[in-house]
């Protein structure tokens, strides 16, 4: 089950476009040990068909059986909009749903039906997202109907328990595009840090201007590209939802993607490289028109210092220190 929100939101469109209603839940609320964050969603066609998580399945299998013996819907016509659901709320069901020590969630649970009006806003809504641009899904909680809001490019990027906002009449949902990372140099470092990456359900893209670099370099899922580097990460990669990571231990690749990324709002840039040669390119990069502050976000040597020696545990550690930075941890 994929649990990105743009793709949760995707498979939804596609569900209404088909004149299929759908079932949404989303988590309002967490206390104690909740598998899944404030802002996780699920969604589920009337066939069964899931996308996305609220627990490591205990949750999703109670969902389906309510689902299968009408029990969700019967509870849904009773209210006539979303309702909560309080998992966890006991020691009981905690036992029974198998939910860590102390862990509750609250549910939204919404029935969304193919109408129009919900394809229309949907179909915004996705579109957005494969634009990169940041958005709100707003819900009635008294009668269901559902919105989308811009959210200005200047706002911070929020998640966790600031992902939704509630007053007891109103939902707002902020939803966050996928993630992208932008690899430079093709090798076996870059192999591995593409694979890992694509699990952790980024959208990533392998540039190497080089000539044949790429003639036998692949890993499905990954989009190649020859374009020059800095041309790409200023089309595409200069967002908050974008990192740049060099890998290339070639100036020609990885400075060229450097002195534009080092200027954008990428959440990560990072070049690999010993102690000895990230200082040579910090002295090198003020040639290139990069101010001391921008290179002071510049993450090198790259990764955590986790004694890796393979291109496999570089790629570890490079991921484990890209996971941290984009939820705002630090060493």
């Amino acid at each position: 089950m994929r649990s990105s929100q743009q793709h949760i939101i995707e498979s939804v469109e596609r569900w209404l476009a088909e004149g299929e209603s759908v079932w949404v839940c989303t988590i309002l609320k967490t206390w104690g040990s909740s598998p899944r964050p404030v802002g996780a969603m699920l969604a589920c066609s009337l066939g069964g068909e899931l996308v996305g998580s609220l627990s490591g399945g205990c949750i999703e299998e109670d969902f389906l059986e309510q689902l299968k013996d009408g029990s969700l819907k019967a509870r849904y016509d009773e209210h006539g909009k979303p309702f909560v659901i309080h998992y966890g709320a006991t020691e009981e069901e905690q036992a029974r749903l198998k939910l860590p020590c102390g862990g509750q969630l609250h549910v939204l649970l919404e029935f969304v039906s193919a109408t129009p009006h919900n394809q229309r806003v949907f179909a915004e809504i996705t579109q957005a997202l494969r634009s990169h641009q940041r958005v709100s899904r707003r819900v009635n909680l008294g009668n269901g109907d559902i919105g989308i809001e811009a959210i200005s490019p200047d706002e911070p990027v929020r998640e966790g328990k600031e992902a939704v906002a509630s007053d007891g009449g109103m939902m707002l949902h902020r939803l966050s595009p996928v993630y992208r990372l932008l690899l430079l140099g093709a090798g076996d470092v870059a192999r591995y840090v593409a694979e890992m990456a694509l699990a952790l359900e980024y959208d990533v893209t392998l540039c190497d201007p080089r000539p044949n670099y790429l003639d036998h370099w692949s890993v499905p899922g990954v989009e190649l590209s020859t374009l020059l580097p800095d041309d790409l990460v200023r089309s595409r990669f200069s967002n908050p939802y974008s990192g740049v990571v060099a890998l290339a231990h070639d100036p020609r690749v990885d400075d060229m993607a450097l002195m534009e990324a080092l200027k954008t709002d990428a959440f990560y840039v990072g070049a690999m490289g010993s102690e000895r040669t990230s200082a040579a390119r910090r002295e090198r990069l003020p040639e290139l028109g990069l101010s001391e502050t921008e290179i002071a976000t510049l993450h090198a040597p790259i990764g955590y210092p986790i004694g890796s020696k393979t291109p496999a545990e570089i790629a570890i550690a490079v991921m484990a220190e890209i996971t941290a930075v984009r939820h705002g941890r630090r060493r």
